[in-house]
């Protein structure tokens, strides 16, 4: 199984997706996400898949956000575009997976990073991680789902603290704010993923995908669509210029 800028392979029922741009801290662009797409499609169609384990390569990063140079001359037709592909095409197709996905958190998981551990089922983290939402310091919102997923999981307060700073958390206080189930030394992350499948395993598949499907019932769909609108006007503002051209010249943003 070959997929451009991943690294898959099966370990009994469980299936692994390494997401593989360690010079980029695993950033996601368009091949990457394509390539997601796909591989989770895959796994969900393979009988003796039970279960998914995605991670990033390397020991630095999850997934470090997304590849800020592919949007930065964006209009908002185009940043609504780009959200809607990726929620429609990976996001959407983790968070409704009928097989477990546990997000394996071994390094910093920001913006797009963190929105693709949101979208999982179960996520864990190494005591180093580092997690957040840094998009406002672009003069954007999270479009990939961030502003939804965050606040189901930790409530509107802290999502609040988080998506308006822009600060990064450590895996402790995320660990605090129920952001992650579990937090492991940096060994012990991929055999804790392991384990958690494996237990799921053991139980009734068409239980489980019932399972998913009835917790996710519960979680209101028009804030998404609302995100991605907010998300594509950010592109036409004076702010999102000052950001991106911040963030490629290494400055702090003048806002």
């Amino acid at each position: 199984m070959k997929y451009q800028n991943l690294l898959v392979h099966d370990e009994s029922q469980i299936r692994h997706i390494v997401i593989n741009r360690v010079e980029k801290l695993n950033a996601l662009n368009k091949p990457t996400l394509a390539a997601l797409h796909e591989a989770v499609k895959d796994a969900l169609a393979e009988p003796n898949v039970r279960g998914i384990i995605l991670t990033g390569a390397g020991e630095k990063a999850f997934v470090a956000g997304a590849d800020i140079v592919e949007f930065a001359t964006f209009n908002a037709v185009q940043g609504r575009e780009l959200a809607q592909e990726g929620q429609t095409n990976v996001f959407d197709i983790i968070h409704h997976a009928s097989k477990p996905i546990v997000a394996a958190i071994n390094g910093y998981a920001l913006g797009g990073g963190l929105e693709l551990a949101l979208a999982c089922h179960i996520r864990l983290a190494t005591t180093y991680a580092k997690l957040g939402l840094p998009e406002v310091s672009l003069g954007l919102i999270p479009g990939y789902g961030g502003t939804q997923r965050l606040t189901q999981l930790v409530g509107r307060g802290k999502a609040m603290e988080i998506i308006l700073t822009g600060d990064m958390i450590s895996a402790d206080e995320a660990l605090r704010a129920g952001l992650v189930n579990y937090v492991v030394e940096p060994a012990d992350l991929l055999p804790k993923a392991t384990h958690m499948l494996q237990r799921i395993a053991s139980r009734s598949p068409n239980a489980i995908a019932a399972a998913i499907r009835a917790v996710n019932a519960g979680l209101a769909q028009h804030g998404f669509e609302t995100e991605i609108k907010e998300f594509g006007k950010c592109f036409d503002t004076p702010d999102f210029k000052e950001g991106v051209s911040a963030f490629l010249e290494k400055r702090k943003p003048n806002f």
